[in-house]
C-alpha cells in the first residue's frame, strides 16, 4: 500500500492548503538529470567563450620579444651630405625586449572591448658611419631603452582562441645623437671632437600604435598570447653648427643647421598572461 502512495504522487501536482500547486519532493528528484543537463550545458556555453558574469575579466602577464628600431635622419640644409639638402640616411637595429601588462576586459554596447598598459624594456641601438658619405667621420646614434603604450580595442572569441585589435598612444624614452670627429693636420695629426657640430639629446617621445595578436586558454586562469605592433614617434628637429660659424650648404646662410630625426618601432612578442577578478 505505501508503494502504492508514492507511485501515486510521483511527480504529480497536489494542492496545498494555500490553494497553489506544488510537487512532491520525488518529482523534484526526477526532474534532476534534466537540471544537470542545463548546467552543463551553461558550462560548455561559458568554456566556449560567451559572455559569463562569473569569469575573470582582469588580467596580467609578462611578454618577451623581438623588437626592430627602423630610424631615419633628414638632412635638412645639406650640411653634412654636402650641398644636397634633403638628404635622407635610414639605420636600423633588432634587438630582444621585455615587460609586463596588464588590462581589463568589459562589453560596450554588447561588443567585447579590452583596455591594456603595457611596459616594455631594452636597450636597441640603431647606428651608422654614412651621415656624410665621403668623410664618414660623422656618426649619428638613436637609442630606444624603453616605451609604455595605452590601448584599447575589439577582440573575437572562436572556442579557446581569441583574436583581437588594439590602438593608441604610445610614449618612448629615446637618446638621439650626432657625433662629428674632425681630421687636424699634423704635426702631429689628430683627431677632434667638434662639440659643435654634435649634440646628444634624451626625449620622451609621443606617438601612436596598433596591435593585433592572439590568445589561447591553457586553463581558466592562464593564457599564452602571440602579438606583434607598429609604433610611430614622427619626427623631431635637432640642430648643429649652433655658433652658426660655418655655412647650411654651400651658399647657404651662417645659422644653426637643421637635420630632421625619425622613429617607429616593430615589436613581434609572446606573451604568458593570468586571469583574475571579477
Amino acid at each position: 500500500v505505501g508503494g502504492g502512495k508514492r507511485g501515486a504522487y510521483s511527480g504529480a501536482p497536489r494542492r496545498a492548503p494555500g490553494g497553489d500547486r506544488v510537487h512532491s519532493a520525488v518529482g523534484v528528484r526526477q526532474h534532476g538529470p534534466a537540471v544537470g543537463r542545463v548546467r552543463d550545458e551553461q558550462e560548455a556555453v561559458a568554456a566556449d567563450g560567451e559572455p559569463d558574469a562569473d569569469r575573470p575579466r582582469h588580467y596580467a602577464g609578462a611578454f618577451v620579444g623581438s623588437g626592430r628600431l627602423h630610424a631615419r635622419i633628414v638632412d635638412v640644409d645639406g650640411f653634412a651630405n654636402w650641398g644636397n639638402p634633403g638628404a635622407a640616411l635610414r639605420y636600423d637595429d633588432v634587438e630582444l625586449v621585455g615587460g609586463l601588462l596588464i588590462g581589463r576586459k568589459l562589453d560596450v554596447g554588447g561588443a567585447p572591448v579590452r583596455v591594456e598598459l603595457d611596459a616594455a624594456f631594452g636597450d636597441v641601438l640603431a647606428t651608422t658611419n654614412r651621415l656624410d658619405p665621403e668623410g664618414r667621420d660623422e656618426t649619428v646614434d638613436l637609442e630606444m631603452q624603453w616605451i609604455v603604450t595605452a590601448a584599447g580595442g575589439l577582440e573575437r572569441t572562436l572556442g579557446r582562441a581569441t583574436l583581437f585589435a588594439t590602438g593608441g598612444l604610445a610614449v618612448a624614452g629615446t637618446a638621439s645623437a650626432v657625433t662629428d670627429v674632425d681630421y687636424v693636420p699634423g704635426p702631429p695629426p689628430r683627431f677632434r671632437w667638434d662639440l659643435d657640430d654634435s649634440f646628444r639629446e634624451a626625449s620622451a617621445d609621443v606617438g601612436w600604435m596598433v596591435r593585433v595578436g592572439a590568445e589561447a586558454a591553457l586553463s581558466d586562469a592562464w593564457a599564452v598570447r602571440l602579438d606583434g605592433a607598429y609604433l610611430d614617434f614622427g619626427r623631431r628637429s635637432r640642430a648643429v653648427n649652433r655658433s652658426g660659424d660655418n655655412r647650411c650648404g654651400p651658399g647657404g646662410p651662417r645659422r644653426p643647421c637643421a637635420y630632421g630625426v625619425e622613429n617607429r618601432f616593430g615589436l613581434a612578442r609572446l606573451a604568458i598572461v593570468h586571469r583574475f577578478g571579477p
